[in-house]
């Protein structure tokens, strides 16, 4: 039986740390006037790190004094003192907060002393909010020591406040933080609905993750953000099994971005050394790393042109060795990227495998044809039975876009049942219209649409909005169907014009190109249309003669090229060895489902329209798309054109009646 929190409980909790986080807000009100709301975030949120860091290494605070002491400048120094304090970070300033109260006047001096004296790992995240240029100000607004007074005496013991609970304020401070900015919330957060959509589909197979007594997973996000899917993946677990451990790993590119979720982490007993800063599709901040589950919600349609050097770099070099060996897509949409990335991080099979669930637009759907870099990603998803399922999710139901938007589910270690199928979830018909929209989001994911996606998803039956396909069905290949080249040619000056503009011939004097003009005009006989190609060859050279006109060899063939046209009554044009040569303009390509025969389907669909067509199976080329919308497409009738007739019928007896009144 599973174990978790009673939701009555979990929601009591949240609601009580929204209080706190409420309480801790109010403290702002003391920054009206030199600052403007939207620049309240920038200092309530260090500040309520700093008092957590402060109540969370307050036991151990000697020791690590007297650590520092014995250990000097030693190359060693900060081992032991982490050691010392119990943690992945130290502080050796003599300072606490609450010793900050005794030197009014000193509170500038003292308290920059006191984040001086935190390890480098933790001093990164004030150093990130740009924290020490706060305290200048806040001190040059006679507002440092009220507010530091205010912070200090906030009880934020570990005793008092737990992880858990810690994390939930911090998340409520966050969100408040986001809906006071100037910028859109879509850039700080995706939604928690869809989060938790994601996460029940992630650990929906994993049992023991969900009942046993001390099971221990790990998480990584490689496009963190302030951490709110790390966070909303250690919610569900813990709410499903309080014994259960989620170690949580990121990499996020914005500064500020990763500042909050570093701290986030740190206030939630994480390893903060677990959350890198920068590109991670430059530079892997976490390489050779593996985890259990991945989340992500990569930039939609952002360029990656930036990032070029490297990727291709890396493509190049190390091909399936590194991340982007199966291939590359176009330079003006890289969230494909983001999923390589994610299955490269993907515990290894033999170790237990792994899960990821990444939020894609719908270009990486069918975007590039047969052998472009985003079909062969698909091609390599599909033929390594990595994708389980893809989710539609509703429009509008994200900040910053109301595009369609999908949820694709990556395992490389499926139950057999799942094995060599994918299936596909038309989620769009789950929401609810919210109250007020925020940005662009106008609808959410009530609980009982989450409940009724996850059920379907569990389940796999085929219903209206659940079905389930072999891999090889999203596979097909693209055949380039040839016609034979069928040309006549003749001299007259009409085409000995369109000869003369062959770029070959672009220098030709103007006295040359005259005579040919008048050469033609003269020649009646030579205006005969012909198909005999090595006939009208020798005929060319001659004319060029009597113009007095001399030709190289590449001149030549552009000329008697020019003097030709297409003509479906005359006769196939070979090449040296006597084959048929293909016309271009006529050229066309199938797409045949890898599930059929070539020939057969030649047979069938090509050849009673066109007989003389042939494959040129040197251009075959293996591609693969998934047609979601296609699957799901519901005929609906055209309305009668009676009931079309009755409705105009009556708006014109209406507009009439109008027009009467007007006129009276």
């Amino acid at each position: 039986m599973t174990a978790r929190l009673p939701r009555k409980v979990a929601t009591t909790r949240m609601s009580q740390q929204q209080n706190n986080a409420n309480f801790i807000w109010s403290i702002a009100d003391l920054l009206r006037g030199p600052y403007k709301p939207h620049q309240y975030g920038a200092i309530v949120l260090p500040f309520t790190i700093l008092r957590r860091l402060d109540a969370v290494l307050e036991s151990t605070k000697q020791a690590v004094l007297d650590e520092a002491a014995k250990r000097g400048d030693s190359p060693a120094a900060s081992v032991f003192m982490a050691k010392a304090s119990g943690q992945s970070f130290y502080n050796t300033s003599a300072f606490t907060l609450q010793s900050l109260m005794g030197d009014p006047a000193g509170i500038k001096a003292n308290l920059t002393d006191y984040l001086l004296g935190f390890s480098d790992n933790v001093r990164d995240i004030f150093d990130r909010f740009g924290f020490a240029d706060q305290v200048e100000k806040l001190d040059a607004e006679d507002l440092l020591f009220l507010l530091t007074q205010k912070f200090s005496a906030v009880d934020l013991h570990p005793n008092r406040v737990s992880n858990i609970e810690m994390g939930l304020m911090f998340e409520e401070l966050i969100r408040k933080f986001a809906e006071n900015s100037n910028e859109t919330a879509g850039e700080h957060f995706t939604p928690r609905e869809v989060i938790r959509l994601m996460v029940s589909l992630l650990f929906i197979a994993d049992d023991e993750a969900l009942s046993e007594k001390g099971v221990v997973r790990s998480i990584y996000d490689p496009t963190a953000g302030t951490g709110g899917m790390l966070s909303v993946a250690d919610e569900y677990l813990l709410e499903h099994n309080p014994d259960a451990r989620l170690v949580m790993y990121g990499q996020e590119i914005n500064g500020e971005s990763y500042a909050i979720c570093k701290a986030d982490l740190v206030i939630k007993g994480q390893d903060i050394n677990h959350i890198i800063h920068g590109d991670t599709l430059t530079d892997d901040g976490l390489i050779g790393e593996t985890f259990d589950y991945c989340l992500s919600n990569p930039p939609f349609g952002v360029d990656w042109n930036k990032q070029k050097p490297a990727v291709l770099k890396e493509h190049e070099q190390q091909g399936f060795n590194g991340r982007f060996g199966p291939g590359l897509p176009r330079v003006s949409d890289g969230s494909l990227l983001f999923l390589l990335h994610l299955v490269k991080k993907l515990r290894p099979k033999a170790k237990g495998g792994g899960r990821a669930g990444i939020v894609l637009n719908g270009s990486p759907l069918f975007t590039g044809g047969a052998g472009s870099g985003e079909s062969e990603i698909r091609r390599y998803l599909l033929e390594n039975d990595l994708l389980e399922a893809i989710v539609a999710l509703p429009t509008d139901m994200f900040y910053n876009t109301g595009i369609a938007t999908y949820v694709w589910i990556i395992d490389n270690d499926k139950r057999p049942e799942r094995r060599g199928t994918v299936q596909l979830i038309d989620g769009t018909g789950f929401s609810q219209k919210m109250r007020k929209s925020l940005g662009s989001k106008r609808k959410e994911l009530g609980s009982n649409d989450i409940d009724a996606i996850v059920n379907l998803y569990g389940a796999a039956e085929e219903s209206d909005v659940s079905k389930t396909f072999k891999n090889q069905n999203f596979g097909y290949r693209t055949i380039t169907v040839e016609r034979p080249l069928r040309l006549n040619w003749t001299l007259t000056p009409e085409r000995v014009e369109v000869a003369l503009a062959a770029r070959s011939l672009a220098k030709l004097p103007d006295t040359d190109r005259a005579s040919l003009v008048n050469e033609a005009a003269r020649d009646s006989l030579e205006s005969i249309p012909t198909s005999d190609q090595t006939g009208f060859a020798k005929q060319a050279k001659k004319f060029l003669a009597r113009a007095g006109v001399t030709l190289t060899a590449p001149q030549l063939k552009a000329f008697i090229a020019g003097l030709s046209e297409r003509d479906k009554t005359a006769a196939v044009v070979t090449d040296s060895k006597g084959s048929p040569l293909p016309d271009t303009d006529a050229r066309d390509t199938e797409n045949v489902p890898l599930s059929e025969d070539i020939q057969s389907y030649f047979a069938r669909e090509v050849l009673p329209h066109v007989p003389d067509a042939w494959i040129d199976e040197s251009k075959t080329k293996t591609g693969y798309e998934i047609p979601f919308t296609r699957h799901f497409y519901q005929y609906v009738l055209p309305r009668p054109l009676e009931e079309i007739d009755a409705d105009l019928n009556k708006l014109v007896r209406e507009i009439t009646e109008l027009l009467n009144e007007v006129e009276a």
